[in-house]
């Protein structure tokens, strides 16, 4: 893949409003989950690196989805496992932590970079170093007037939000600026996956889906 590539996967990921983390316990419920997110509405999904095969998943996932879906990893911590997701199948590379090597190894490979940040000054210096996308993580403590804040100084950066990102405030963090938001138990409820109640992670996807289309269209959920 080439930087023209790399940044076509970073607008989609930005259009697609919501990026599924699917962080789960047992690696045999990934596709149903994947499935249910899909038929919701969701394009954008991240198998973080803390479910069991991830690796073998991602290149299961990679091979089998539709070509519409923007299948990434998530939780990757060393230029290694980086490599090793890339060459599994993954179009982006998420990380909790900002660690500059991870940039370099993702745009050798021509894939979208997303480290993630918490310090205005940790988060442009990510920005400056080549980052796609910054990962603004944990997002539970700040609230969405936190990238209001940062955005008017610093109006290139494109943050997406992750970690305390729910229905009711989905919508909050796309009018104050964020390109996308990340969201995992509200949305993969592990409750429901235990269930195997893969519907109700399907409507959740459908109100993700909503909350971020209507913020960005100025119109209430449900107009």
């Amino acid at each position: 893949m080439s930087a023209v590539a790399r940044a076509a996967v970073a607008r989609d990921l930005e259009q697609a409003g919501v990026i599924a983390v699917i962080r789960l316990e047992h690696g045999s419920e990934v596709r149903a989950v994947a499935d249910a997110l899909l038929e919701g509405g969701i394009r954008a999904l991240e198998v973080t690196m803390t479910v069991p095969g991830a690796v073998s998943l991602i290149e299961t996932l990679a091979a089998a989805l539709p070509s519409s879906a923007i299948l990434g990893a998530g939780t990757v911590l060393d230029a290694a496992t980086a490599r090793q997701v890339i060459d599994a199948g993954a179009r982006f590379v998420v990380s909790p932590v900002f660690r500059p090597l991870l940039i370099g190894v993702c745009h050798e490979r021509g894939v979208p970079a997303m480290p993630g940040c918490f310090t205005p000054t940790e988060i442009l210096d990510a920005w400056d170093g080549g980052a796609d996308l910054v990962k603004v993580f944990p997002a539970t403590s700040l609230g969405p007037g936190f990238i209001k804040d940062l955005r008017s100084p610093l109006p290139q950066l494109r943050l997406i939000p992750t970690g305390g990102v729910t229905r009711d405030n989905a919508g909050d963090w796309i009018r104050a600026g964020a390109a996308a938001i990340g969201v995992g138990s509200a949305l993969v409820d592990r409750a429901a996956v235990a269930a195997r109640r893969f519907d109700r992670i399907r409507d959740a996807a459908r109100g993700f889906v909503d909350a971020v289309q209507a913020a960005r269209h100025g119109a209430a959920v449900g107009a």
